[in-house]
């Protein structure tokens, strides 16, 4: 099994739409080959500041994951909206 773990800082006006993103780039992304868990949480003491948390069969499922044009396109969404 492969862990990930990251996160971003959004910008304070991109804090709603970035946990919508997050959300639903964590629920599609649950429905890809290979993905055991993928969850986008909210930090209580930095409201500002997503994790996530995924856990992957193997590496080749994590390549294929970043490869999918909805994650490289989340990848640039999201970091558009971080600081």
């Amino acid at each position: 099994m492969i862990i990930i773990a990251g996160s971003a800082t959004l910008q304070p006006e991109h804090r709603e739409a970035g946990v919508t993103l997050g959300c639903e780039h964590s629920a599609r992304s649950r429905s890809e080959p290979g993905c055991l868990s993928h969850r986008c949480y909210v930090d209580a003491e930095q409201p500002d500041r997503l994790h996530f948390f995924e856990q992957w069969q193997d590496m080749a499922a994590v390549q294929a994951h970043f490869a999918v044009p909805e994650s490289v396109e989340f990848m640039a969404r999201i970091r558009a909206m971080a600081v």
